[in-house]
């Protein structure tokens, strides 16, 4: 043995931390630098919003990004990777918003109503999709996504006409367990002069949440059964004639999208104290999860992330920006009126469609081309 064998190799920090990075992130790095400085600003402001931001609207707009990161990811799964336009999103969204409701208002405020209600959600959201994905994924793309609408408006007037149960058209409050009430305290001290009670608790509880789930999700898509999904997408037929079972998979994947989106309704009930039809069970719900997968970009993950950032960001702040900007032209003709608050609706679907324009393959993807180029 020679002597320069037995000397280690040079310990790589740098090298060290991309390969830990890589190894979460499944290998699907950002592949651009200036789409990594965007997701890693979001991502930190995120985790930071309790400390850098004070009063309830930044925390609760931060609490509603990481809820919709999971459902735009989930739905990303279907619509980006395998290919499956389905409205019935929604209704697994509702279900989980339901069981979390339903466990806490019936059972009590505590942690184990928490987990019989997620359990029940999350068991009757993967038979719903069984069910539909082998009963319907073998008829052709739009009668699917017919049927799906269907199954959604169905489940929106059961919602609303079992008041017994789900409170109707009045929804249902409730009680969290005390870790999560406002009352709660962590520590007796402010950290960095923040009180940390059991609001930022749930908050972070709905963080971490998130995280976990998305990158479960970016795991599963570049995973073999991700790439068979991705293969039907392009070509069904040939994927089938090469053995594998087209029905299956798809199935498969409405499944894992179903089961991810019914806890990111989970998410949303325990940050809302709160769940009813218009919460989580809307169609125009559906359209904003459509909008955001489009504009961060279809099949790519972390489209979900830029998506429901900017889209939530959006809905909570243009009307207060156009408000400002009102004020600020007032005695100028016409503008005061053309960037009126009431008006804000028309400008944050401008600001979509010419989004939609200008990326046509997303802000990821068009970040990523970038780089290419």
């Amino acid at each position: 043995m020679t002597a320069t064998s037995v000397i280690p190799a040079p310990f790589d920090e740098s090298r060290s931390r991309a390969g830990f990075l890589s190894r979460a992130l499944s290998s699907d790095l950002p592949r651009s630098r200036a789409l990594s400085f965007i997701l890693i600003a979001i991502v930190l402001t995120l985790a930071l919003t309790p400390l850098l931001f004070s009063g309830s609207q930044p925390l609760s707009t931060a609490a509603k990004i990481c809820v919709f990161i999971v459902l735009v990811a989930s739905y990303d799964l279907l619509l980006g990777y395998s290919g499956i336009v389905s409205f019935a999103h929604t209704m697994f969204f509702g279900i989980g918003g339901y069981g979390i409701a339903i466990g806490l208002e019936k059972l009590g405020p505590d942690w184990s109503s928490v987990a019989i209600g997620l359990i029940a959600a999350l068991a009757l959201s993967a038979v719903l999709a069984i069910a539909i994905g082998l009963l319907s994924l073998r008829v052709r793309a739009i009668f699917f996504s017919m049927i799906t609408l269907a199954v959604a408006s169905a489940m929106a007037v059961l919602a609303s006409q079992m008041s017994g149960i789900t409170g109707g058209e009045d929804g249902l409050s409730f009680q969290l367990p005390y870790a999560l009430r406002p009352a709660f305290r962590v520590f007796s001290e402010p950290v960095f002069g923040v009180m940390i009670n059991g609001r930022i608790v749930a908050y972070y509880l709905v963080f971490f949440v998130t995280v976990g789930v998305f990158l479960l999700l970016l795991r599963i898509v570049n995973s073999p059964f991700g790439r068979v999904l991705q293969a039907i997408r392009e070509n069904e037929f040939r994927a089938e004639a090469l053995g594998y079972r087209v029905v299956a998979y798809r199935t498969a994947a409405s499944v894992i999208s179903a089961l991810a989106a019914t806890i990111a309704g989970g998410l949303l009930a325990l940050w809302l104290r709160y769940n009813g039809p218009d919460t989580t069970l809307s169609f125009a719900i559906m359209i904003d999860i459509l909008l955001m997968v489009v504009i961060g970009g279809m099949g790519t993950m972390y489209g979900a992330i830029i998506g429901a950032a900017l889209f939530v960001l959006a809905q909570s702040y243009l009307q207060v920006l156009m408000d400002a900007g009102s004020k600020a032209l007032a005695g100028i003709p016409l503008l005061p009126n053309l960037v009126h608050p009431d008006r804000w609706l028309l400008w944050l679907g401008a600001l979509f469609v010419i989004s939609v324009y200008a990326f046509p393959g997303g802000i990821v993807g068009r970040l990523r081309q970038g780089k290419q180029s």
